[in-house]
């Protein structure tokens, strides 16, 4: 039987990709991937968000993008320079109802290489002892 070995996009429904940008842009420091008419795909090292233009659902609910930042208190601080709410201690909702959970690398199992992180210039990013304790829990670090 296959096994999920990860994700390698996901892809968010917005009313205009300029404006997304411009909104995304004013809380990360955005690299685009590429662009095409109706969509935009933002550089997260080995993956990537896909901005597809055409938003046709209500504003989320319980259904969330979870993003691995490197540094979730300044994350969250741009959040609300942006003007937006911040709810459930780390979530907020894009101008198009997009639901989005911030959490920091650190206190997660998500793992990046050394080679990746160093790609993305966060060499040196480390991990709690509780994310480790359950990366050792699972046999997947020593």
């Amino acid at each position: 039987m296959p096994r999920l070995v990860g994700i390698n996009h996901v892809a968010v429904e917005v009313d205009d990709i300029d404006a997304a940008l411009e909104f995304l842009g004013s809380i990360f420091d955005l690299t685009l991937r590429g662009r095409m008419a109706r969509m935009a795909f933002i550089d997260i090292g080995d993956q990537f968000i896909a901005l597809a233009e055409g938003r046709t659902q209500p504003p989320d609910g319980r259904r969330h993008i979870g993003l691995v930042v490197d540094d979730r208190e300044a994350t969250l601080a741009a959040v609300r320079e942006a003007g937006v709410e911040i709810f459930g201690g780390n979530s907020f909702r894009d101008p198009w109802g997009n639901h989005w959970q911030v959490v920091d690398y650190r206190d997660i199992q998500f793992t990046k290489t050394d080679e990746i992180l160093r790609g993305m210039g966060l060499d040196g990013l480390e991990k709690t002892e509780s994310a480790l304790a359950e990366l050792r829990e699972k046999g997947l670090v020593s």
